[in-house]
């Protein structure tokens, strides 16, 4: 096709400036990583990152955002249905809380959550007698996570839910459908991908997040300890190519998880019915 005839005119201007975006942005950075991290030998890269206590972050981490992510998934979607479906005192009030973890500074958030789960807060002091510990602990990385992780379910399921034409369900109903059948084989399904969506950008923020968490977990090695706080920890050390090995690890599984996330939304998208 002649340049004349392009539907969207100056096609090869906006595709160079978005590679070189992008470049400079994402690609030059995290091949930094892996360039630097490619450096030592595999057996020196080898004991850095499958050390006992390097491997004890990676499975709080990854293990702590899987669980919060799909915590998120289940309450973010009530939390939704509630604001889109119910009119209630307070509900705008509600609606502009939940992008508070968008502007709240991440140290502000982990301190705040400490000073309400420590054995000495408000909440903290209620669990304690009855031996629930979540600060300085990995109950505390949950609850962080889930904090910072919530809004990005709610605002991807809102907007599918607001434009879900409500004659669908009143098609079940009429063809006598109960509301739990109406929900699960007509409203759950066109809301799927976006639960997708929104558990994939929930997960992936999870990850890679400190600043809320490193107050709220105790950096209890074994016990409370995070990756990324593994990889300041290594740069504090001016071992910077330790830091960017298990760097490189997190964001190899990382990018395999969300693949596969994303892989599993195509799927779902494509076997969901257009008419829903």
């Amino acid at each position: 096709m002649s340049g004349a005839n392009r539907v969207l005119p100056g096609f090869g201007l906006s595709l160079g400036y978005t590679l070189a975006y992008l470049s400079l942005i994402v690609l030059i950075p995290l091949s930094a990583v892996f360039v630097k991290a490619a450096a030592m030998d595999f057996e020196r890269f080898w004991s850095v990152v499958a050390s006992e206590r390097v491997v004890a972050t990676y499975k709080l981490s990854f293990g702590m955002s899987l669980l919060a992510a799909s915590i998120n998934v289940v309450f973010g979607l009530l939390l939704t249905w509630a604001i889109v479906r119910y009119s209630f005192p307070g509900k705008k009030i509600v609606d502009a809380l939940i992008d508070l973890p968008f502007a709240l500074p991440t140290a502000v958030a982990g301190i705040a959550l400490t000073a309400l789960y420590a054995p000495n807060g408000w909440i903290g002091q209620i669990l304690e007698p009855l031996g629930i510990k979540i600060a300085f602990g990995p109950y505390g990385v949950l609850v962080a996570l889930i904090f910072i992780g919530l809004p990005f379910v709610v605002r991807t399921v809102q907007p599918i839910l607001e434009d879900f034409d409500a004659g669908f369900e009143e098609a079940a109903a009429s063809l006598g459908a109960t509301r739990w059948q109406t929900v699960r084989r007509v409203v759950f399904p066109a809301l799927l991908p976006a639960l997708l969506t929104g558990f994939a950008l929930a997960f992936a923020r999870g990850v890679g997040e400190y600043g809320s968490v490193i107050f709220i977990a105790g950096n209890i090695p074994f016990v409370s300890e995070i990756t990324p706080l593994m990889i300041i920890t290594r740069l504090e050390e001016f071992d910077y190519q330790g830091a960017t090995a298990i760097a490189s690890v997190m964001l190899v599984i990382s990018f395999v998880l969300l693949l596969v996330i994303n892989l599993l939304q195509g799927w779902v998208a494509r076997s969901t019915p257009r008419a829903i």
